[in-house]
């Protein structure tokens, strides 16, 4: 026997096929797709990649015939389900699932329903209004705050070799702009420069902390992936390499973005750990800022962890505060500020209490948090100009706020 079930609590569909009532000793396998579930329910011992590849294909078959798999499809397409897997099942067991062949048994077309995007950019089009932004917005001032944010993660060796290392960013935007028009960007990544004519080559080299590129001339930076606001048009980003949008009011996410390559380090930290005889240990961290001396780190945080079995710890800091916690089996020193091109250090003398196992203490990392105002990625915006038609000001009466954060995401050096 075959059944749907939708479930309107919960407001999902579920699509099961089973041969007896459910009962105990039964197998259960499901995929998911969306808010859509689609389970398959055996009574025998039977191979587990027959059944997903099953599920696989009835996915395959009804996006075939009505297209994406949505709650909505799924109740405008309820008979057709039902045809489907009546041919696609007999008896519990699988039959066809070539869907070339099922449109020879099946002719019926599905209902496709349109998506919110979809109708969403209908509704833009016939009536020249904005789902995201109301008519009528006043401020005193115009004002425009963009905060572009990266998250460094890292693994790094005590000798200094990097295993892995990328950049996980994004821009958020707060507008205070009454009936704003078209924003239009301009961004350092590769793709734009040389389309541009400016290739820049294999680095940032000076520009990483300059904005407007002045010493290095031509900084570049290579964006893997990126994703962005509905507010964007996509078709201008890729014929123009420009980002264009009509802006939502208040505060929101622009866009996301990652990269892998050309990343400036803001710290290293060079770790020393010695074992003294069985019941004391000697660790020692340097801590390294590799950015302008004219720039301040901050909310700095170095996590050392400590054996299970540590009794006491004596600690010694050039710079901050360190106390160690027994709750997480961790050192942790806290600096407020530092400045760039400057180095300090901890030293720690750890008394351990004598155990019977002979397991050997396996050294976790050394994690660190931290906020430095400068682009660990060289991701920048060149420009930024606000255009507006309907109301009498330019780009010249818009305040603009531009703010680099480096912020620390996971940031590990082995021991």
């Amino acid at each position: 026997m075959i059944y749907l079930i939708y479930d309107k609590n919960k407001k999902n569909i579920i699509i099961y096929t089973r041969k007896h009532s459910p009962v105990t000793n039964k197998s259960f396998f499901h995929l998911k797709r969306a808010n859509i579930w689609l389970a398959a329910v055996t009574k025998q011992n039977v191979n587990a990649a027959m059944v997903f590849e099953l599920l696989l294909k009835i996915i395959d078959v009804m996006q075939s015939y009505f297209g994406k798999i949505s709650e909505e499809n799924i109740k405008n397409n309820f008979v057709l389900i039902y045809e489907l897997l009546d041919e696609i099942l007999d008896f519990g067991y699988p039959q066809n699932c070539d869907t070339r062949v099922l449109k020879t048994f099946i002719t019926q077309q599905g209902v496709k329903s349109a998506t919110k995007e979809e109708q969403a950019q209908v509704t833009s089009q016939v009536t020249g209004q904005i789902g995201w932004r109301r008519e009528g917005i006043k401020y005193r001032r115009n004002e425009l705050f963009l905060d572009v944010l990266k998250y460094v993660n890292l693994l790094m060796i005590p000798q200094g070799q990097v295993l892995s290392a990328h950049v996980a960013g994004k821009v958020n935007e707060i507008l205070f702009i009454r009936n704003a028009g078209m924003q239009v960007w301009d961004i350092n990544d590769k793709i734009v420069m040389e389309a541009k004519g400016m290739k820049g080559g294999g680095g940032l080299g000076g520009g990483r902390d300059d904005p407007t590129g002045a010493r290095s001339g031509k900084p570049v930076v290579v964006i893997d992936d990126c994703q962005f606001h509905q507010c964007v048009k996509l078709s201008k980003f890729e014929t123009e390499h420009s980002i264009s949008f009509i802006p939502p009011d208040g505060e929101f996410e622009l866009m996301r973005y990652r990269t892998t390559k050309d990343i400036s380090l803001p710290f290293r930290v060079i770790p020393l750990v010695r074992e003294v005889g069985r019941t004391k240990m000697e660790v020692k961290a340097v801590l390294k800022s590799n950015f302008k001396p004219s720039l301040l780190g901050q909310k700095i945080e170095v996590r050392v962890p400590t054996p299970l079995n540590t009794a006491g710890v004596q600690l010694i800091c050039l710079k901050g505060k360190a106390k160690y916690k027994a709750s997480e089996n961790a050192i942790v020193w806290k600096i407020k500020r530092m400045a760039g091109m400057k180095e300090t250090q901890l030293s720690a003398e750890i008394d351990l209490l004598e155990t019977d196992t002979k397991k050997k203490w396996t050294r976790s990392p050394i994690s660190m948090n931290f906020e430095v105002p400068f682009a660990p990625s060289g991701f920048k915006v060149r420009y930024l100009k606000v255009f507006e038609f309907k109301l009498n000001y330019s780009d010249h009466d818009v305040i603009k706020w531009i703010r680099y954060i480096g912020r620390s995401g996971l940031y590990e050096t082995r021991c």
